[in-house]
């Protein structure tokens, strides 16, 4: 069967070596014109320059798309409702970042009447997945090209090689041994010495977080407000999202807040091992965290962290456009009708320190929950209450007690699983 001729491609451009390379390899292998796009997601200084570089790579146009509320509001602000954290840690900084570039990349594929999407993902990655699954989701007749699963560059000496045969402009940051990704929520680092585990990162390495070390001696406190979930106001001062993350991450970055360095499990199925800066992320996690504590009851709670964890593996696999995740969406939001309040932490070191929580709808009461005798509470209706709660357990002693409940299914022998 014939490969159906590609026209024009619409490539996630970040300016970076490998995309930079990809807009000539687009050209040269499948002679089609190439349009970049770059979504606006708070890299700041990492867009200076990008249309002239771009026009210089050959493509033909460039579309930069600041997206920064969009993201904020419509992909990371569900996550956190959800409370949802992948592998105990990651709190999915760049995961659910590439379905929102995927839906403006097809977008302005339809806008150009393309054939066809195109990005810089590796063959061993997550994103390659990321990116190919929304794209089948949002417009499923797109081609999608993976130049790293076709080409014949195999390492960055390879691409400085081709970049340099096509004229392509490239900066001397490209040296940079570590492979970044940046945008209002986090910063990744990975590749370098990150690539052995038993490595401890370089300090020169972190660029949004101060060493623990080097933070201010003195702790801070900030009020974090919210309303059904979402952050909204810092001490007091009702702010927009974009806002707010960007004070966030100056308050948090200043006092070492939000590194992690974890060896994750990669969709494909194999580790890696990556460092991540996330200091506005992690202050709104941690504080809405504490507000929920208030604010859900034990069962919602527990039936909550569940679904978090579901919830944090179809963000982390590509599954955003997926039904399972609107339904999930559905769940959380009826969790957070009442999760309205303010939190106050104390920053101190890399610690974030819970100082205080209240909400109108909280369901913690100090006259219930002193030892005093209340209306609400007979101390005295705990001793049926045991009775019946460990009944199972006593019925169970009682019965190996008498010897009548005694078998070899009941009681195994585990001495025969010990080493000689």
């Amino acid at each position: 069967m014939a490969t159906p001729e590609i026209k024009k491609v619409v490539l996630a451009y970040s300016g970076g070596l490998d995309t930079s390379v990809i807009v000539p390899w687009l050209k040269h292998n499948y002679g089609c014109e190439v349009v970049c796009f770059c979504a606006d997601l708070g890299q700041e200084e990492e867009l200076d320059g990008l249309e002239a570089k771009a026009l210089g790579s050959g493509a033909s146009k460039l579309y930069i798309r600041d997206l920064r509320a969009e993201f904020l509001t419509d992909f990371v602000f569900p996550t956190l409702r959800a409370g949802a954290v992948y592998e105990r840690e990651y709190l999915l900084g760049t995961s659910f970042a590439r379905p929102l570039i995927a839906k403006h990349m097809v977008e302005i594929a339809e806008l150009e009447q393309a054939d066809a999407v195109a990005h810089g993902c590796t063959g061993k990655g997550n994103d390659q997945v990321r990116f190919e699954v929304s794209t089948m989701a949002l417009n499923p007749k797109l081609r999608t090209i993976a130049p790293w699963r076709e080409w014949d560059i195999r390492s960055r000496e390879d691409a400085l090689a081709y970049a340099e045969e096509f004229r392509v402009p490239v900066s001397h940051t490209e040296k940079d041994i570590y492979s970044r990704d940046r945008n209002i929520f986090h910063l990744s680092h990975e590749g370098g010495l990150l690539e052995n585990p038993w490595n401890e990162p370089e300090s020169l390495m972190y660029q949004l977080t101060a060493d623990p070390e080097n933070a201010p001696d003195e702790p801070e406190y900030i009020e974090l407000g919210f309303e059904r979930g979402d952050p909204v106001s810092l001490n007091g001062q009702d702010m927009g999202a974009v806002e707010l993350f960007e004070v966030l991450n100056q308050l948090g970055g200043r006092h070492a807040i939000g590194r992690t360095d974890i060896v994750e499990n990669r969709l494909v199925g194999m580790k890696s091992r990556g460092v991540y800066e996330t200091p506005a992320g992690t202050l709104v996690h941690r504080g809405h965290q504490l507000l929920e504590s208030i604010c859900l009851d034990k069962h919602t709670m527990q039936y909550k962290d569940t679904v978090a964890t579901k919830y944090a593996e179809l963000v982390y696999n590509g599954m955003w456009y997926s039904k399972l995740r609107e339904a999930l969406d559905g769940f959380v939001a009826v969790t957070q009708a009442a999760v309205t309040g303010t939190v106050r932490l104390k920053l101190y070191k890399g610690n974030v320190i819970v100082a205080g929580r209240k909400s109108p709808y909280s369901l913690y009461r100090e006259d219930y929950a002193s030892f005093g005798e209340e209306d609400v509470y007979n101390q005295q209706d705990a001793q049926g209450f045991i009775q019946l709660f460990g009944l199972p357990i006593k019925v169970e002693a009682m019965l190996e007690v008498e010897g009548g409940a005694r078998t070899d299914y009941r009681r195994p022998d585990y001495s025969r699983f010990k080493r000689d």
